[in-house]
Formats: C-alpha cells, sequence, structure tokens
C-alpha cells in the first residue's frame, strides 16, 4: 500500500487553492512621508515600509514568481477599522491597492506597487448554534481545526495556507463541495469595507446586490471582505483514498473517470492528477464521507473500467486528519501546516514553502470525447514538469440555479487546471490550453485566475457577468478597486 502522498507530491500544486486577488495600477502622486507615518499611526496594526526589517518577508506572495513587485506600504491590519482607514488612505493619495489574504493570486494581484492591505492578522474563528464566524484573514488549516474543536465544518479547499476570503469570494471549490456546496453556497453573510469607507454587513435582507456579487465574483473587485458567516456541517470520520494506474492506460482512466465522479453518490469527491513530474503518473484521490467499505465498493466500479491499480492507499480516518492528508501535511502538526515566520498568518515552526508555478484553467461541460482524451494525455506527456487536475463538480454543487449567486459554472461536469513548474512551465501551459480549447470551450475558474486570457468576462461569469458590473458600478462608481481583470 502506497503512503498517503505528501505536500510536495499531491497537493503542493494547491489544487483547489483559492485566491485574495488586489490591483497593482501605478499611482498619479506619491504620498509623502509624514502621510504614510500619519497611516501607521491611525492603525491597530501594523505597517510595513521599504527599508523595515521585515519588509522582504511582508512583501512576497505564495509565488517567487513576483518577487521582483515591491509595494509602497504593506499594512497588517487588525480591524476593520484599520482597512477603512487604508481605503481612505488610498482615496486621498491615490495610492493603488492590493487585498491579501493568503497571497495566492495566480496572476500575482495581491501585490503591487501601492498599498497592500493584508487582512491576516483579522483570523478569529467561533462557532455557535451551526454557524461559524470566520475572519477574512484565516488560513484554511485555522479553519478546519478551529472548527473541528466543535465537532464542525465548512466546504473548502485543500491548499491549507489559502486564505478564507479569496476562496469564498471566487466560489470555493472543495473536498466536501459535492455533498455541502461551494463554500460561498453556505455563506450566510459577509461584511465588507466599501470604497467610501463604509462597513456593511451583507446577508440575503441586508445588501442584498453585493452579497449576491461576493458569492462567487472574485476577491479585490468590490471592497475587501473582512469577516464571514458560514453555515456549518457536523463532521464524522470519513475514507481518504489515492489510486494508481500506469501512464499506458491514462486515456482509458480519464474517460472512465469523467463518467463516474461527477455522477458518484453526493458522498464522494474526487480528484484525477495527470502528471509529468519526475516521470509520468495516473492519480485518482479523494475522499469519501462515509466508512472505508462502502468507498471500496465505489472505487471498485471505477477500477473495473480501467483496469487493476498499480498501488492504492485507502484509510477511514477523523475529519480533521483527512483535512491534514489532503493539504499534504499528514505527518506535521497544525502549527508546522503553516509558511515559517513571525508576520501574521505564519508561524515559527512552519515548515511549507513556497511554490513558483504558471497556471490555467478551463471548466468542463461536457465529457471528453476519446480524441479529447488522447489530445490531453498526450499534452501532459510533453517534456517538462507540470500537472493536469481535474476535480468534480455536480452533486450540489450542481443543484444551485447559475444566476442564483455570482459563480455560474453550475453545470460544469469538473474544473480543469493546467499546473506547471520549472523551465518551460508558460510555454507549456499556454500550448496545453490551447490545444484543449476546442474540447472544452472557454469556460475559466475566476480562482485560477489567468493575467493573459481573452474575453475572461464571459470565462469567469459568464450570462452574470453584465449584473457584477452594475454592482461594482453602484458600490465603487470611481473604481478605487482595480485589477487588470477587474469587474
Amino acid at each position: 500500500m502506497r503512503p498517503a502522498p505528501d505536500r510536495r507530491t499531491f497537493l503542493r500544486i494547491g489544487g483547489m487553492a483559492a485566491l485574495t486577488l488586489g490591483a497593482g495600477m501605478p499611482a498619479s502622486a506619491a504620498p509623502s512621508r509624514s502621510d504614510w507615518n500619519a497611516l501607521a499611526e491611525g492603525l491597530d496594526g501594523r505597517l510595513i515600509r521599504p527599508g523595515d526589517t521585515s519588509y522582504d518577508a511582508a512583501r512576497r506572495l505564495f509565488n517567487p514568481s513576483f518577487d521582483g513587485v515591491r509595494p509602497a506600504g504593506v499594512a497588517y491590519c487588525a480591524t476593520p477599522s484599520d482597512v477603512a482607514e487604508c481605503v481612505g488612505f488610498a482615496r486621498r493619495t491615490n495610492v493603488p491597492l492590493a487585498v491579501r489574504s493568503g497571497g495566492h493570486s495566480y496572476a500575482g494581484w495581491s501585490t503591487g506597487t501601492g498599498l497592500v492591505i493584508d487582512v491576516s492578522p483579522m483570523n478569529k474563528v467561533s462557532h455557535a448554534s451551526g454557524r461559524a464566524t470566520v475572519g477574512a484573514g484565516a488560513k484554511l488549516v485555522d479553519v478546519y481545526e478551529r472548527l473541528g474543536a466543535s465537532g464542525v465544518s465548512i466546504p473548502a479547499g485543500t491548499c491549507p495556507t489559502v486564505g478564507v476570503s479569496g476562496l469564498a469570494l471566487g466560489g470555493g471549490i472543495g473536498v466536501v463541495s459535492r455533498r455541502y456546496g461551494l463554500t460561498c453556497d453556505v455563506m450566510e453573510s459577509v461584511q465588507i469595507v466599501t470604497a467610501d469607507g463604509r462597513l456593511l454587513t451583507c446577508d440575503a435582507d441586508h445588501n442584498a446586490d453585493l452579497y449576491w456579487a461576493s458569492r462567487g465574483g472574485g476577491g479585490g473587485n468590490l471592497g475587501v471582505a473582512v469577516s464571514f458567516g458560514f453555515r456549518t456541517h457536523r463532521t464524522r470520520e470519513v475514507t481518504v483514498f489515492f489510486l494508481h494506474w500506469p501512464w499506458a492506460r491514462a486515456a482509458k482512466a480519464l474517460r472512465a473517470w469523467q463518467a463516474w465522479a461527477p455522477s458518484a453518490p453526493d458522498e464522494l469527491w474526487s480528484t484525477m492528477h495527470l502528471s509529468r513530474d519526475g516521470g509520468t503518473d495516473v492519480q485518482i484521490g479523494g475522499l469519501y464521507l462515509g466508512g472505508r467499505a462502502d468507498c471500496e465498493r465505489l472505487l471498485d466500479r471505477l477500477a473495473d473500467r480501467i483496469g487493476a491499480v498499480s498501488s492504492s492507499y485507502v484509510r477511514q480516518t477523523s475529519y480533521r486528519q483527512a483535512m491534514m492528508i489532503m493539504a499534504g501535511c499528514s505527518t506535521l502538526s497544525v502549527s508546522q501546516c503553516h509558511r515559517g515566520g513571525s508576520l501574521p498568518g505564519q508561524t515559527r515552526d512552519g515548515r511549507l514553502s513556497r511554490d513558483n508555478f504558471t497556471a490555467k484553467s478551463h471548466m468542463a461541460y461536457r465529457p471528453l470525447s476519446e480524441a479529447g482524451a488522447r489530445a490531453l494525455v498526450a499534452e501532459v506527456a510533453r517534456p517538462g514538469s507540470h500537472t493536469v487536475l481535474l476535480d468534480a463538480l455536480g452533486g450540489a454543487v450542481g443543484r444551485v440555479r447559475p444566476e442564483a449567486t455570482a459563480f455560474p459554472h453550475r453545470a460544469a461536469l469538473y474544473s480543469v487546471q493546467y499546473y506547471a513548474h520549472r523551465a518551460g512551465a508558460a510555454t507549456w501551459a499556454r500550448a496545453a490550453h490551447a490545444a484543449m480549447r476546442p474540447h472544452f470551450g472557454d469556460h475559466a475558474y475566476v480562482n485560477y485566475v489567468d493575467a493573459e486570457l481573452g474575453g475572461w468576462r464571459s470565462a469567469y461569469y459568464g450570462a452574470n457577468a453584465g449584473r457584477l458590473a452594475r454592482v461594482k458600478a453602484a458600490h465603487d462608481p470611481g473604481r478605487l478597486f482595480r485589477l487588470p481583470q477587474g469587474i
């Protein structure tokens, strides 16, 4: 039996990683030193500027590709009032804003040359009467751990250092989404600091337009989220699994998986990885909300279609440990399952490393044909270090109307992510994405934001793009929050 993958071999690629997006537009006039000093004095949190001891650590995102970006300031906001202070500062001085929760923006838009608002200090997590209150800066590993102490959780992703804010605002595909919905589907309220500095509580009865837009409209577009209210579900023992097949069966496995995964019982979520990273590999992993025997019966049906596995790992475990396994942290403590450091969101004994990557996405609305499956396998087989990740949808995700939230891809069978490392990564990702466009079409996931994507409004938002634009005009008419791919 193969051991559970560690973070490098399974989910270092952050398969459902979510993003907190920001802006990086050049300012028309630079504020004075006294302006910056006044901002620092007005914060309960901490402002870090160039020359400060912690500056180089504070400015870095998860992806080292953006290490050349040097913000004029990074504000670690401890309260909504701190966020409002920063928003007012940017409005007065014309300094561009970037908003950061976990720093995982694929396009690097959670940093910029102006002021970065980092909400990591607002990370409190509490639970009462079936509802979780979660600070926008909480990292997923901490959300799972703190809610787990009450025997509850929310549907969310696997990458442990992703901030809950970016994940939820872009939709939030996760390991129990087929049973409980996307992260945005269990969002019952969100508090947002808008461009005029007001703190608005948004739910179905208050600021309902902004609430709708915050459920899939993408982070950094409409304001700065500072807190969320989520509906929770009770946790129980679950079963995690990782199955492998020889590369010669890759196309057959792909066609079998896409027929099996989106229509499996809601309790079963799975992901397929086609990898060329130190060798080719076919892996199907996932989580079943139930016992091992029932899970194995479902997996046997899949294996019957593909052929004998080359290795397998199937284990019944606690919900908490399952989330650690999915995070690639099965041998680490919760504290170690962070980036190391002394800044908010980091821990002194954190062991997780950063990752230099390029990524693109599709949303699959129809199964691949035999020719399409062969084409995708051929792209993965090309020289390089890369993986294609397919995450099953359907179930509860597909039972929500496309217009009910800003996330439009309710009819998608699965998401597709092209994820590449090292030399030639960008070239491979572009070529693979282009090769598969005739098969998948032009649908994409905003949480895998792609700076090169043409027709991104339609790709990310579909028929919801027009309504999102109207919400943006109502709440940020001066476009204080600006993204290269901004609403």
